[in-house]
């Protein structure tokens, strides 16, 4: 079942899929069609999943589900991965791989490897203050609070 995503409780668990580039406006209405048709179908041993989902800074998409009626299968969680495994062919870009840093540069926002961005912090190219994207927070709560964050205040900190 499809729902706004700022109507989903703090508690709802998280997806963040990070883009290596970003989406033109072409992309961002198919991909938008293409999430409401899923997630309105989206279900967990044959029981409909309420979930949400919204597109930032045109790269990164986060999927909540409100897991307090119905939580999430391992089978339904595979249809999500096959899902935006499709996603990744269908628009040449890369969505699933964690080993890449997303972070802000002005206005713009960067994505390297993490090695890169090791290299980065020796050189002192991205500081504590750098803001950051940590992906790894688990539900709408941590998303809304500590996603966006100073370099310092995130796993990113043990680089600098």
């Amino acid at each position: 079942m499809l729902v706004e995503f700022n109507t989903l409780p703090d508690a709802s668990r998280i997806w963040i899929y990070q883009g290596s580039r970003s989406f033109t406006d072409t992309e961002l209405e198919e991909i938008q069609k293409e999430f409401d048709e899923f997630i309105t179908e989206w279900t967990a041993h044959g029981s409909q999943l309420k979930a949400g989902y919204e597109i930032k800074y045109r790269r990164f998409i986060i999927v909540a589900l409100d897991q307090s009626a119905t939580a999430a299968s391992g089978c339904s969680i595979d249809a999500s991965v096959h899902f935006i495994q499709h996603l990744e062919k269908k628009y040449n870009v890369e969505l699933l791989d964690k080993m890449n840093v997303s972070y802000k540069q002005g206005e713009h926002i960067a994505y390297k490897s993490l090695i890169d961005f090791k290299k980065m912090a020796k050189q002192k190219a991205v500081s504590k203050n750098t803001i950051v994207f940590n992906n790894l927070v688990t539900n709408k709560l941590e998303y809304q609070e500590h996603w966006e964050v100073p370099a310092s205040e995130s796993w990113h900190s043990r680089f600098l």
